[in-house]
């Protein structure tokens, strides 16, 4: 077989398609440094653009730390479990309740000859909180107990046996699996201050800035008025001032507890007042008609509000019979408080000081329970209509109650034509409240699930849960953290089209047709 002959190019023209080779090699766009520069910046802004989006949305491992508060009241104790996570402690984290549990039985200072039972009786709330609160947080959530008015006047009329309850209460709560911090007597001006707090914390009035909202609370033995006005500067009667500074804002708050006040120790204050005359019967307008019962005179007059009082030699009892009329009552009622003397600008009653009435208010407590028995807590209603719905209560005969509220414990059912105008009365009468302003009350229970009341302000006081200035931002915000988003794709589009620049003039070359 002849070889075939393979024709090879002339030297030349090799050298020729070397030299082209070599051109095209060195005008390839992706080889200069302008694209290996455009390049590493797209690949940066592209890792910042997955890093951002990570650490943004990533999801948050659920842990949370835990509270309670005992609220030892002087008709009854309650417990709070408060809850919120555990990585913004002090920061953006809301603290919430999450379970409440009422003691059985009457308040602790109640328990004042058998102290030992004030510490068993909160035995069952306890081994609820237990079970409410994982185990392996029991060590470190805080335990505290805060007695208000009724371990007060315990505390005022015999001081060893409120020591002896105290006692007892801390005996059992350091044998539970929490952090017990210790159970005190609240101050009536902490009481409200604390109220106050939690108010405006829940309703995230504190955090915003915005126009606080007062606070007013009504218990069994005292009652307090908390709000922050313009026209205050603690000046005038130092003694009902409070300053906080809470969330980088300063606050001037004017707080006023009024001890024997309380809806329990008020009506104690108008029948001792018409049991004066000496024990019998009295027709007490305050009860519906048709009412009759027979009281214990000396279980009466059992209370430092009243003890004074107290006739010597008096008989056992008393027969308390109802007329059932409003307006009459009201006058009973208005006999508790005193409107003769006031040595400063304005008072509200008793002669303590109170600035002008400013801005909305939250009454909850016993408040909220009588109003919304009575239906009348829509305070968009006139106040005239209110009263006149409460006068038609009033004149209801008492069977007929009995009958229309089965399920309600007698006690309670029989006093609340008292509550209601002892109600109307100190907001009108006592803190000055008018037809005008009295839409601004809201009478509540609950602020996004959490119980209106000091307890929580308490808590986070005493945990420092409440930063003095404004919490530190979040990694970004939403508006943010859209923007750079934007801002990060939008460089990117830029930077691929310059990475093509270096072929627009090979694209726009047209062919020639020779």
């Amino acid at each position: 077989m002849s070889a075939q002959r393979v024709s090879l190019p002339p030297p030349s023209v090799v050298k020729l398609i070397e030299v082209d080779n070599r051109e095209m090699k060195e005008k390839n766009p992706w080889h200069t440094p302008a694209t290996i520069i455009i390049t590493v910046i797209g690949v940066i802004a592209i890792v910042a653009l997955v890093t951002v989006a990570v650490l943004q949305n990533r999801p948050l491992p659920q842990k949370y730390k835990y509270g309670i508060v005992l609220d030892a009241g002087s008709s009854h104790t309650a417990l709070y479990i408060y809850e919120w996570p555990a990585e913004k402690d002090n920061n953006t984290g809301r603290v919430a309740q999450t379970h409440s549990c009422k003691v059985k039985g009457p308040g602790i200072s109640s328990y004042a000859s058998a102290p030992w039972n004030a510490g068993q009786s909160l035995r069952d709330c306890m081994q609820e909180a237990k079970e409410r609160i994982p185990e392996k947080r029991h060590q470190e959530t805080p335990l505290y107990l805060g007695a208000t008015a009724g371990m007060r006047l315990l505390d005022m009329e015999n001081i060893s046996a409120s020591a002896r309850v105290f006692q007892a209460v801390e005996e059992t709560l350091q044998k539970s699996p929490f952090s017990f911090q210790g159970a005190k007597i609240l101050s009536g001006q902490e009481e409200g201050a604390f109220g106050w707090v939690t108010v405006n914390y829940l309703d995230d009035r504190l955090k915003q800035g915005l126009e606080t909202t007062g606070a007013l609370d009504l218990g069994g033995a005292s009652t307090q008025i908390s709000f922050v006005s313009d026209s205050y500067d603690g000046s005038e009667s130092p003694n009902n001032a409070v300053t906080f500074r809470l969330y980088g804002n300063d606050y001037n708050l004017y707080t006023h507890s009024f001890l024997c006040y309380g809806k329990d120790q008020a009506l104690r204050k108008t029948l001792a007042q018409q049991t004066q005359s000496g024990p019998g019967t009295i027709f007490d307008p305050c009860f519906h008609p048709g009412y009759n019962e027979t009281k214990n005179y000396s279980t009466l007059y059992d209370s430092p509000c009243v003890s004074h009082r107290k006739h010597q030699g008096a008989p056992a009892t008393f027969t308390h019979a109802g007329k059932g009329n409003f307006l009459q009552c009201k006058e009973v009622v208005k006999n508790v408080f005193n409107f003769t003397h006031c040595k400063y600008s304005q008072c509200s009653f008793n002669g303590i000081f109170q600035p002008v009435l400013q801005g909305q208010f939250g009454a909850f407590s016993a408040y909220y329970f009588v109003m919304n028995f009575l239906n009348l807590t829509d305070t968009s209603m006139p106040l005239e209509d209110v009263i006149e719905k409460l006068k038609v209560y009033c004149a209801i005969p008492w069977d007929q109650i009995k009958r229309q509220h089965p399920n309600v414990k007698l006690k309670y059912l029989a006093e609340y034509c008292f509550s209601g105008t002892y109600i109307l009365t100190l907001l009108t009468e006592g803190y000055n409240f008018t037809s005008e302003n009295y839409s601004n009350i809201k009478f509540i229970k609950k602020i996004k699930g959490s119980d209106a009341g000091w307890t929580l302000g308490y808590m986070l006081n005493l945990t420092n849960m409440i930063p003095a200035e404004a919490p530190d931002s979040p990694l970004l915000p939403h508006a943010g953290y859209v923007s750079i988003i934007t801002i990060i794709a939008i460089l990117l589009i830029v930077l691929f089209i310059l990475s093509l620049r270096p072929l627009w003039p090979s694209c726009s070359k047209q062919p020639q047709i020779i």
